[in-house]
């Protein structure tokens, strides 16, 4: 039995040199193909930034419901107008009235501090998270 175990052992060995042997082989091999491979790497980088440029050229399309116009309350119509806008255009007005008059807080950016003309936008709170904001400011906006 000693003897089977000891011709397993050496059958194994024989067996791991042969693959030794083989992977420095396919190292070998590896590195001439990786200098092959070298050269259409960069042509096919050149066709990929010709064709870069005719991406841009398609613009990503907005989404309507962003476009659609709506209808301010009479709370949100003393900060951001009184005339019909689409979402976008009255987060953009809410922002420039709260630049205007430095109304995030110093410490944490995040956070909104209300003024009288905002308390009622943003249901009697003093302090609003930007998140929370937008929230409250959807609430009073209709459909036009």
């Amino acid at each position: 039995m000693a003897a089977k175990k000891a011709a397993k052992k050496g059958a194994a060995k024989k067996g791991a040199a042969k693959k030794g042997a083989a992977k420095k082989a396919t190292a070998k091999k590896s590195t001439a193909k990786k200098a092959v491979k070298k050269a259409p790497a960069k042509k096919a980088a050149k066709k990929a930034a010709k064709k870069a440029p005719a991406k841009k050229a398609a613009k990503r399309a907005p989404n309507p419901a962003f476009m659609k116009a709506m209808q301010p309350s009479e709370a949100l119509s003393a900060v951001v107008g009184n005339k019909p806008m689409p979402r976008t255009e009255v987060t953009k007005k809410l922002w420039d009235y709260i630049r205007k008059n430095g109304l995030q807080d110093a410490k944490n950016r995040r956070q909104i501090n209300a003024d009288d003309k905002l308390r009622p936008v943003f249901g009697g709170k003093k302090n609003v998270s930007m998140f929370e904001m937008t929230k409250l400011v959807n609430q009073h906006l209709k459909d036009a």
